[in-house]
Formats: C-alpha cells, structure tokens, sequence
C-alpha cells in the first residue's frame, strides 16, 4: 500500500487593463483649388480601439507640427495644421479646428466590444491660395483608457 499526501494551491488571474489602436488609416488625400472646401467624404480615416478598461477611453489627435509642408523643392508656402477640420463621434457632426493641443475625437465610458470599436473621422479644409503643390504633415492619434 502505497503513502499519499494531498496539498491545494489557489489559481489567480491578474488581469491588468490595456488598450490598443490598430488599423490606423495610413493616409489620406484632401484635393482641390484654392477656395474649394473639400472632404475626405466616402474615404474617411477609420481606425479600432480595443480595451477592457471598465471606465473606457479617449481618443485624441494632434498634428506633429504647425504647418503642412511642400514636396516641391524651393516652395516657401505652407497651409497651417489648424486649418484641417476633424469631424470625429465626439464631435457629433459638427467639424472642429486641429490645435497644436490634442483634440478628442472620440470617447466612450465602458469597454469596448471584446473585437475594437471602430472610429470613423472625417477631414475637410478649405484650400488656401498657396503654389500647387502637395503639402503634408503626420497628425498623431493617442488612445487613453479612462
């Protein structure tokens, strides 16, 4: 006959709140003349935010500089970053101004769905009377659990 002991150990779980931006649009094209309000329309940026934060999350943009800049070499004109408008959820249709200042876009005060919730953002500027040129300038996206 054989000797047997028993013992018992407690299971723990430590789940700790994250949260992911994922599926960023890499890109968008806003073309017009000068004068002409144009928009991102059916091509808006989309991107998914994922996080278990009971409280939920912000989501903000901001552009990384003051200007967008030329790709044409020796074009001094540039078109200011506050002059993109963003139309986010948070912003519930009605277009704001970028600021050198992070801008929510969207914000929600639960969890999202265990797959992301998917932002839609739509842009829009007047086009202002500078050289015909492409001008571009990277604007950052932060998503922040609550």
């Amino acid at each position: 006959m054989a000797d047997t002991d028993t013992g018992s150990t407690e299971a723990h779980v430590d789940v700790s709140s994250s949260i992911v931006l994922t599926d960023l649009t890499s890109s968008f094209t806003l073309s017009g003349a000068p004068g002409e309000t144009v928009t991102t329309g059916a091509t808006p940026v989309t991107m998914t935010v994922t996080t278990n934060n009971f409280a939920g999350y912000n989501v903000t943009v901001v552009p990384r500089a003051a200007n967008l800049t030329p790709a044409i070499s020796g074009n001094s004109n540039v078109i200011p970053s506050t002059a993109l408008e963003v139309d986010g959820p948070a912003q519930g249709g009605a277009y704001a101004h970028l600021t050198s200042n992070p801008l929510v876009v969207a914000t929600k005060a639960s969890p999202s769905s265990p797959g992301g919730d998917i932002i839609t953002n739509n842009y829009r500027i007047t086009i202002p009377f500078v050289r015909p040129d492409i001008y571009s300038g990277t604007l950052d996206y932060v998503a922040t659990t609550l």
